[in-house]
């Protein structure tokens, strides 16, 4: 599929009363046409892998466009420059997270733009950092324990951050590598409890809801604890 069709296409499967729901769950509603992510996949699929078509969705500033673009755009072509260009332009949480799980997890400047965008500023930018973290250590099988370990200390430091979309993350990313094996799960634990000793609601929520998770009997069985 072409550019142009592409967009026709998502105009075409408009759903204005999805995009009022999305918006409860606080998904930016600007440039947004309420198509599944089902839809897009199928999209996807009939385009195929294209970097310069995925460059030209994004652009196009349509919510849905740019996860599509982060779906068939190709890993291995992505730059620094353009990682940094995109997350740059994320106004919505889901499209934040899409990009994280569908390309930039696959880049081989992942680990570093985790270390890179936990020290910004920027709302949706430091969510990517710690949204990464969590897909990593879920999909990257071949990442090993002392790397994850490392961004435990990432997690420490950002643990006070009261903005919704950043504790949401940071939880997320204690949570991902606290279930990847016994080891891991000690350690999160740890930094948990570490966490749970700061002055901040966000750091004490954070904390209580991993260690409730983490210390749990589905956790126990599956890491045979």
């Amino acid at each position: 599929m072409k550019y142009d069709e592409i967009i026709s296409e998502i105009k075409s499967l408009a759903n204005p009363e999805s995009v009022k729901g999305m918006a409860k769950f606080g998904i930016n509603p600007d440039n947004t046409y309420g198509v599944s992510i089902p839809e897009l996949r199928k999209i996807a699929k009939n385009s195929g892998k294209n970097h310069a078509l995925a460059l030209k969705l994004w652009a196009s500033g349509i919510h849905e466009a740019r996860i599509l673009a982060s779906i068939i755009d190709d890993s291995k072509m992505v730059t620094e420059e353009q990682m940094k260009s995109w997350v740059i332009d994320f106004d919505s949480w889901d499209v934040c997270d899409q990009c994280c799980l569908n390309l930039f997890n696959k880049t081989a400047f992942a680990h570093k733009k985790v270390i890179e965008w936990s020290k910004r500023d920027e709302e949706f930018v430091k969510r990517a950092a710690f949204a990464l973290i969590a897909i990593l250590a879920v999909h990257d099988k071949k990442l090993d324990d002392k790397e994850l370990e490392k961004f435990l200390s990432l997690i420490k430091q950002e643990a006070k951050d009261e903005r919704n979309y950043v504790k949401k993350a940071v939880n997320w990313a204690l949570r991902q590598i606290g279930k990847r094996n016994a080891n891991l799960n000690k350690a999160a634990i740890n930094a948990a409890k570490e966490i749970q000793k700061y002055e901040s609601k966000a750091a004490k929520w954070i904390a209580c809801d991993a260690l409730r998770e983490l210390t749990g009997n589905t956790v126990n069985k599956k890491l045979k604890l």
